[in-house]
């Protein structure tokens, strides 16, 4: 859905998936960032190839190309490097950044700028989505963090559809954190089945059809009246 400057400032402070407890400050030299960085990243991809529980540290500084002792300059864990690859992932995951549409825009229209923009971040990050599942399966702190982000965005499609309702363009008789929960669910879910696990293998769908069919639902399902 569309944001207001509310909702902007509310996704700035939605909560981490990252245990923030784990993190250490940065380190304060350029060599020391990049290396951080580089860790981070082939962590990330040693992760999303092997899964979680199968990944050893061993792994990760065969993937950065440095030894055991660089690593433990700057990590002390391998929950510690989740932690900070899932800091600089989350962002993109699950504030994928469209741009401000106007509120007098067509409804429809921002619901479906949304759509887009969510499916487009969820396909650059289907790896790590799948990763995300299965840390939650297995892990409750984690678990716990993960559904606080996803209610926070929840929390903010609702209002946008309780902004609809005093309008006049969404159906009144729905209670928007109801309405909000079920579709945002459908949309993840949707998501999950197409880019993680591939449900649809056999009939192939594209972007722009998971788009339309996401954000008809949403309109007819919130009565949104057509544009004249």
């Amino acid at each position: 859905m569309g944001k207001s400057a509310d909702d902007i400032a509310a996704d700035a402070t939605a909560p981490s998936m990252a245990r923030t407890s784990l993190l250490r400050e940065l380190p304060s030299t350029e060599r020391g960032l990049r290396t951080r960085a580089a860790l981070i990243t082939a962590a990330r991809r040693v992760f999303e190839t092997s899964g979680y529980l199968d990944t050893r540290l061993v792994d990760i500084t065969t993937a950065a190309n440095c030894s055991s002792g660089t690593f433990y300059t700057y990590f002390s864990s391998k929950e510690e490097i989740f932690a900070a690859v899932l800091e600089v992932a989350q962002e993109d995951m699950l504030h994928p950044g469209m741009p401000h549409v106007p509120e007098a825009d067509d409804p429809a229209a921002v619901v479906a700028a949304s759509n887009r923009a969510y499916f487009e971040a969820y396909q650059r990050n289907a790896k790590l989505m799948g990763l995300l599942e299965q840390v939650a399966n297995i892990d409750p702190e984690f678990r716990v963090l993960r559904q606080r982000r996803a209610e926070a965005f929840i929390d903010r499609n609702a209002r946008s559809i309780e902004s609809l309702q005093r309008r006049g363009l969404a159906d009144t008789g729905l209670d928007p954190v109801l309405a909000s929960r079920a579709l945002s669910g459908m949309v993840s879910r949707l998501a999950f089945g197409h880019f993680v696990t591939a449900d649809d293998v056999d009939r192939p769908v594209d972007i722009d059809a998971l788009t339309h069919t996401a954000t008809q639902l949403w309109v007819n399902a919130l009565r949104i009246p057509a544009k004249s």
